[in-house]
């Protein structure tokens, strides 16, 4: 085959994730999440030690199973690409991200604002009580700038290093601290395990998806150089070390001012001030929408080329 079996899966799992929207029942991930909360009712206790046992027996578990799936297609290149594929369009979310935010722009163009701040629950867990048109885009756009690099680029990049086991692995990983790692009372060390490997395992991903908002600001009427700046002055602005870089990018690349103020569970958290341009409008998420697609597609392009160069280290040391 000429084209490396995880090369080959990556790029049609990702064409199957835009072609084929994730299904309203039944989803792999949200059962892992199911299972992860009914393990999380049971073993639930305010203390770190608990909590990464917690967090290493389910991602561990996922990863382990992912790593008996890919052992098994060995010496089976055609098996090997269905697996992969398989697995790749299910911890995908390009089509499900962009499918919510232009949902958003759709409730706010026509001035629906309890319908939009109920929906905006689909793209993250702010607290949309009271929030005004202009929060609500800014919210949708940080988000979308942000799971862009979550959902797509860094399982990607994770397929193309650890194929079955990456893809699982961090994926599990990613929603394990969507769940339980938040700064709250419950949940600030019981939590702390999931939040911090999740922290590790995006360091790399975040800022090639940065690296790709930049490349990609010309495609939404933004520039290069604009984006780079503002990455570089505004990421470390974040409390996150990883959301920081990718929606500084974002702010430069689409020319708008993010960041501010926002609440989560009742606690405000000051997530800084990004960018120097105008305030987010309704019609940047339409433009932010795209970007999102662009960094996705790129992303798709860089895994499968570091998968391919895996690929020919392990034939190398074969």
């Amino acid at each position: 085959m000429g084209v490396p079996a995880r090369s080959l899966g990556l790029v049609l799992g990702y064409v199957a994730d835009l072609a084929f929207a994730d299904p309203r029942r039944g989803h792999p991930v949200a059962g892992f999440g199911r299972v992860a909360s009914a393990l999380e009712r049971v073993c639930w206790a305010d203390d770190r030690t608990r909590g990464a046992a917690y967090t290493g027996v389910l991602a561990g578990g996922v990863a382990s199973a992912g790593w008996v799936a890919q052992r098994a297609t060995r010496g089976r290149p055609a098996a090997e690409v269905a697996i992969v594929a398989v697995t790749t369009w299910a911890v995908l979310g390009g089509r499900s991200l962009a499918r919510e935010g232009l949902a958003m722009e759709q409730l706010l163009a026509k001035d629906d604002v309890p319908g939009a701040r109920e929906r905006l629950g689909h793209l993250c867990a702010r607290d949309a009580t009271g929030l005004p048109v202009n929060e609500l885009a800014r919210a949708s756009v940080e988000s979308l700038a942000e799971n862009t690099s979550d959902a797509v680029v860094a399982p990607l990049l994770w397929g193309a290093v650890g194929g079955v086991t990456g893809l699982l692995g961090y994926r599990a990983v990613n929603t394990l601290d969507a769940m339980v790692g938040y700064r709250s009372e419950r949940y600030l060390r019981f939590g702390w395990a999931s939040a911090r490997l999740d922290d590790l395992l995006n360091l790399v991903p975040a800022r090639v998806a940065a690296a790709l908002t930049v490349a990609a600001a010309p495609l939404v009427g933004g520039r290069c150089a604009r984006a780079w700046r503002i990455w570089r002055r505004d990421g470390s602005r974040h409390p996150s070390p990883n959301a920081g870089p990718v929606e500084a990018a974002s702010a430069g690349a689409l020319d708008v001012t993010i960041g501010g103020s926002n609440s989560y569970g009742g606690a405000l958290e000051d997530r800084g001030t990004l960018g120097d341009g105008r305030e987010v409008v309704v019609s940047d998420l339409a433009r932010s929408v795209r970007l999102s697609q662009a960094v996705g597609f790129g992303g798709m392009l860089v895994a499968a080329g570091v998968a391919a160069w895996v690929s020919k280290v392990r034939r190398g040391r074969g």
